[in-house]
This record gives C-alpha cells, structure tokens and sequence, in this order.
C-alpha cells in the first residue's frame, strides 16, 4: 500500500491540514496518509509546542472518522530531535510491505536540503509537495517530486494559538471534536 507520511508539529492540527490530505487522497496515488506527529522539530522551538501527546490525541479525533487518514506517534519513540530520514528508515525496516513517501509544503521544501541526510530521502522516497503561496518549487536536488495542486488556505497554528491565547474564537478553523477538547484542556492559554 502506498502511504504518504505527512510530517508536522499539529500544534494544533487545523482544517487546512484536513483538506491538504483530503485533496492528496483523491487527486494522487496515495491510498492512506499517515500524520506523524513531530515530539521536537528541530527547526522550532521546544518550548513553544504543546505536550506531544496532547497533539497526538488532537490528531487522532480530527482524523478518527475517516479510515484514510491516521495519527501516527511513531516518532515519540524516537531519539529526538526528529529526523525524518530517521523515521523514514524505521518506519521501511518494520513495514516493509508498504511504499512510504512524502508530504510537505512548499514552504518546507525550500529548505528541504538543510534537513538531515537529505540525499538519502530524495534517493529512496517521492516527495509530494503541496503549493504555498509565496513559495515557488525549485526542484535543484532532483528529487522524485510530485507538486499537488491543493486548496490553498490561509490559516496556520500560529494564528490558531495566537485566537485562543486572545480569547477569539477558532470555532471553523479547526474540527468540532478538536475545539471541544483544546477548550476542555484549556490549551494554548498563556
């Protein structure tokens, strides 16, 4: 089976990252898209991240309905940082039965060859890569890329934290179930 890996912070997971899966389920040749959820990028700050398993438990209510799509706490139990070649090569040595690729952002590919051993990711993996706007995709490391014409949203989990830290509502911004449990565990109030 073929599953794109769709690595983030989800803090917290919001509809456009729904719709971006969505949209690469039924306009490519991925069958499932497995969320994983990063403990510590190490592109961002530690301390700005809700609890990791909050955010895993965040994913999988926005994901529980739909068999597609699953939150994946694979890299909970890797050495941090998370390093997606890491979990990469982890995730191919215990399921070698499926096909594993990629999914990023434009925005993230852009600085796709500052990541950790990104020559063996481009080697072995495709890389779906959904438009950003302001980030053109300027394929210089020849990587097997896939570029995923998805809905473009405007809205991000900074903007997200920033509404509930303010006392604003986020109700549309993220699922039902998400909103009703962030409100429940008052998170993101400073």
């Amino acid at each position: 089976m073929k599953i794109g890996l769709y690595f983030g912070s989800f803090n917290p997971v919001h509809v456009a990252h729904l719709i971006i899966a969505n949209h690469i389920l039924n306009e490519t040749d991925i069958e499932k898209i497995w969320f994983i959820i990063s403990p510590h990028n190490p592109f961002k700050a530690e301390n700005s991240l809700l609890n990791e398993y909050h955010r895993f438990h965040l994913v999988n209510l926005a994901t529980e309905n739909d068999n597609r799509m699953k939150a994946s706490d694979i890299e909970f139990s890797l050495p941090k940082p998370s390093y997606t070649v890491n979990t990469l090569a982890y995730l191919a040595e215990k399921h070698p039965e499926h096909e594993f690729c990629v999914i990023l952002g434009s925005d993230s590919f852009q600085n796709f060859d500052k990541w950790k051993n990104y020559e063996v990711i481009v080697r072995n993996y495709s890389i779906y890569v959904y438009l950003r706007p302001g980030f053109e995709v300027i394929n210089t490391i020849k990587a097997n890329l896939h570029i995923v014409d998805a809905p473009l949203l405007q809205l991000s989990a900074t903007h997200i934290r920033k509404c509930i830290s303010e006392g604003k509502s986020i109700r549309y911004m993220v699922p039902d179930v998400v909103l009703e449990e962030i409100e429940r565990g008052g998170y993101y109030k400073k």
